[in-house]
């Protein structure tokens, strides 16, 4: 079968304002990010970039790269990181490569650690692109080429940008990847490329593009010699178009398809079998959200390209399944299995005592199973599609005997209105996000809350340490029961606790504490209180101005000072310390 090369499959990610769709448009001339609700991608685009455009844009560059080989660039822009996740086949992403674009003035965002987590599972090499050098105090634009502009600048300008950039370096490093501005770059296969750059000014790009060129070319030649066999894709978005009905936008990163072939697309029951009735492509330089043109009908295209595909039957088709070509019926039930198959392994339905998890699309469940795993937080339930009573009532059941995996994590999903009540009415917590890292971050925060409020009232069950002085002319009965005042000096006194004196002598339980004539069941330092005890007599057992401490069990005093030191106040820790001392005298090993 007929080798041949693929243009590279560019995936551009970074936080939600950092310019990617800004950065295309620069390169496409078009106006994308204008006509976005709020200048922000809200849907998946992907554009073609020729070879000769390239060659045009790269300038005087194009002699350091040599010969173009590959046919362009099929360049993917995404909402956030979201797309990306969806970019995925067997064994990795269907990315080759990305940029990640990252604002030079505000350095890492959230969805900058996202993307990089994202890139890391899927073993993705990336360029970063900083962009916005433009907004740097005193930059003026001189050329094109970066490396012309900043040669002009003053030497304020420059300490500031590499100042910037040495920020970006380094929050790299603290993730575990070496990175340099691009001209300094050795080896490209250890080091992360920087590349300044603006997206309103164009400066940078045809340095952005001569490094993406040369890496592709150099490194990934292997990946992208593929045969003109039967078309494999990967579904990014299923979305309604004006007279085409229902329609899948698809990235084919492996053979042909053509108009009439019959396809097979992961769905939310079971696969999914129809034929193309259309193939559709924007123009080159266009975009395959929001063409300026018209999107042109062809027969055949080949690997690798963004496309609609207009077919019937395609409503449950899932963002992120794969969309097989079956060549002839002999491999149709094959192929029908094989796509179930990697359906089902992302989809987990277990009785395994664990979390619920519910995403949007299968890639966003597979990034947020990895992470999961990674954490060693089990899972029961992980699947696509909104919250629905049914998932509630299973986490009610889990919550039964185990509450800190009794909840719902909902990525970029509804809850709906009967699942959010059953929610409520069974205590089951929810947690929505469309970032994977805050998603988890609020799950492992409220873990910690209520593994500390379980550590609190497990404290709460011990006998804690108070110390107490028996007032001057405040006993009111010698004995049975011996009646006296007291003021706490430190910890905190309870009726049914024991009490011993300085020496370590046990003088019994306080039966009854009261203040200013009431009952109460604590008394804390400070305090002035009246307590009434069985066993004791005043004048053989203790005297006025005697310190009385509250009769810490062993066993207790051991929890306390291993198990809850940490939240016992400075005060409770010298008491402790002062009573296992008391003890000592009549046990040396008390409390070891």
């Amino acid at each position: 079968m007929r080798k041949f090369l693929r243009q590279p499959i560019v995936c551009v990610l970074g936080h939600v304002d950092s310019g990617k769709t800004s950065l295309l448009d620069k390169i496409r001339g078009s106006a994308v990010a204008l006509r976005e609700v709020g200048s922000m991608t809200q849907h998946i685009g992907a554009s073609f970039f020729p070879t000769k455009i390239l060659s045009e844009m790269c300038g005087s560059l194009s002699k350091n790269i040599g010969e173009i080989n590959i046919p362009g660039l099929l360049v993917i822009d995404t909402p956030g990181h979201s797309a990306f996740m969806n970019l995925r086949k067997r064994g990795g992403s269907v990315a080759d490569i990305a940029i990640l674009v990252i604002d030079i003035n505000k350095g890492f965002e959230p969805q900058t650690y996202e993307s990089i987590s994202i890139l890391k599972s899927r073993k993705t090499p990336f360029i970063v692109a900083a962009n916005k050098i433009d907004t740097v105090s005193g930059w003026i634009k001189y050329a094109p080429s970066f490396t012309v502009s900043f040669g002009k600048q003053n030497a304020n300008v420059k300490r500031q940008l590499n100042d910037r950039l040495y920020s970006i370096i380094g929050s790299l490093s603290k993730l575990g990847f070496r990175a340099d501005i691009f001209d300094r770059v050795s080896d490209f296969t250890k080091t992360v490329a920087i590349i300044p750059l603006s997206a309103k000014t164009g400066e940078g790009i045809p340095e952005l593009l001569a490094v993406l060129i040369g890496l592709t070319q150099q490194y990934l030649r292997q990946k992208l010699t593929i045969s003109a066999g039967n078309g494999k894709g990967t579904v990014l978005e299923v979305k309604e178009e004006p007279g085409l009905g229902m329609t899948i936008t698809a990235i084919i990163y492996q053979g042909k398809i053509r108009r009439g072939d019959t396809i097979v697309v992961g769905g939310r029951e079971k696969p999914i079998v129809t034929k193309i009735k259309a193939i559709l492509l924007p123009r080159p330089l266009d975009e395959i959200r929001d063409p300026r043109d018209k999107f042109t009908s062809v027969e055949t295209i080949t690997a690798a390209a963004g496309v609609k595909i207009a077919a019937s039957e395609i409503e449950n088709v899932l963002s992120g399944a794969p969309i097989y070509v079956a060549g002839h019926e002999q491999v149709l039930e094959k192929l029908i299995r094989e796509v179930a198959t990697e359906v089902e392994k992302t989809r987990i339905i277990t009785d395994k005592v664990g979390v619920i998890l519910k995403a949007d699309t299968l890639g966003s469940l597979e990034a947020i199973t990895n992470e999961l795993e990674n954490n060693q937080i089990p899972i029961r339930i992980a699947d696509v599609g909104d919250v629905s009573r049914r998932e509630v009532i299973e986490a009610s059941l889990i919550k039964n005997n185990t509450p800190l995996f009794g909840v719902i994590l909902a990525f970029n999903v509804k809850i709906l209105s009967d699942a959010k009540d059953e929610a409520n009415t069974q205590g089951i917590p929810v947690f929505q996000n469309n970032i994977i890292y805050r998603l988890l971050d609020d799950y492992n925060d409220w873990i910690k809350r209520e593994k500390e409020n379980m550590i609190r009232k497990e404290m709460e069950t011990l006998i804690r340490p108070g110390k107490v002085i028996v007032l001057q002319e405040r006993i009111f009965r010698k004995s049975k029961p011996a009646v006296f005042g007291v003021k706490i000096l430190a910890g905190r006194i309870k009726p049914g606790w024991s009490m011993v004196t300085a020496d370590g002598q046990n003088i019994g339980e306080i039966i009854q504490i009261q203040d200013k004539g009431k009952m109460i069941q604590e008394s804390t330092i400070g305090m002035e209180v009246a307590i009434s005890m069985k066993e004791p007599i005043i004048g053989r057992h203790f005297n006025e101005g005697d310190l009385l401490y509250i009769a810490v069990p062993e066993n207790n005093a051991k929890d306390l000072h291993n198990k809850y030191q940490h939240l016992l106040t400075e005060d409770d820790i010298q008491l402790l310390k002062e009573l296992t001392q008391i003890m000592k005298k009549n046990n040396p090993l008390w409390g070891i």
